[in-house]
């Protein structure tokens, strides 16, 4: 079975503009993309570049607040429940222009002042309203732990908080997306991990620790853990977000033998 690797054109092909990025993972052998955000473009103008590609976009994630100030995600955040609200129906628009059935959630930092308790709460709310949002239009929601030494503060950095805040927001198109780089940092375990939770997972993002390069750079054993996606049956994509240590083409030997 061979497995599916997506070019996340927010790391990789940086060297050009971001709508020229979905015709350099085409010709660098990448069939699907995703990356952060879409939304300095119009719908009409991203799904131009990819569709002139022949690339499928199969994940991009909610607005996040603001980026470049440093904020990573606003669901947790109790008084930005409108914001939110509102950058899903956003999210929503672009994924119907873009063919992507399933966009990630980012809890975001922990806000001063307030209770873990209450943090909690307003992120279990607001997945819900996002899923329900997602639901009536066949699609699916995803949540992503990312780890406290690259985003200190951040609410949601372990699978098993993650997977907790799934169990009580229960919504039927609400899935852990499981980014390797972030879980070997936090907890390792990653292919019992993994296994355990298959059926709920809904992306993989790889990059290899320490440096977040590509697969093979540093300590984590990709061929193992591409045989073990194989051999437990994980059909989903694999997303590409790592740093190259060179050049994006230059760094994809790696991926012979696992297309």
């Amino acid at each position: 079975m061979a497995l599916n690797f997506s070019a996340n054109l927010s790391f990789l092909f940086l060297d050009r503009p971001f709508l020229e990025r979905f015709a350099a993972a085409r010709a660098a052998g990448f069939s699907a993309v995703e990356f952060h955000f879409p939304y300095a473009f119009a719908p009409a103008e991203v799904a131009a570049a990819a569709r002139q590609a022949r690339v499928d976009v199969v994940l991009f994630n909610l607005p996040a607040g603001d980026w470049d100030a440093g904020e990573r995600g606003i669901a947790c955040d109790p008084a930005r429940q409108k914001e939110f609200q509102e950058g899903v129906g956003r999210a929503v628009e672009y994924a119907r222009v873009l063919g992507c059935r399933q966009m990630n959630c980012l809890a975001g930092l922990l806000p001063e002042g307030i209770s873990a308790e209450h943090v909690q709460h307003t992120l279990v709310e607001n997945l819900r309203f996002a899923a329900g949002a997602l639901q009536r239009d066949g699609l699916r929601l995803l949540l992503e732990p990312l780890n406290t030494r690259d985003t200190p503060g951040f609410f949601v950095s372990r699978s098993d908080h993650a997977l907790a805040v799934l169990d009580e927001a229960a919504c039927d198109n609400l899935f852990l997306q499981y980014d390797v780089y972030h879980a070997q940092v936090m907890e390792g375990d990653l292919a019992t991990t993994l296994e355990r939770s298959l059926t709920r997972i809904g992306h993989i993002q790889i990059a290899d620790n320490p440096g977040r390069h590509e697969p093979g750079t540093g300590e984590i054993n990709y061929p193992f853990l591409f045989r073990h996606l194989e051999r437990i049956g994980y059909r989903g994509w694999i997303g590409c977000e790592y740093k190259p240590t060179t050049t994006a083409g230059a760094g994809l030997g790696w991926r012979e033998g696992w297309r």
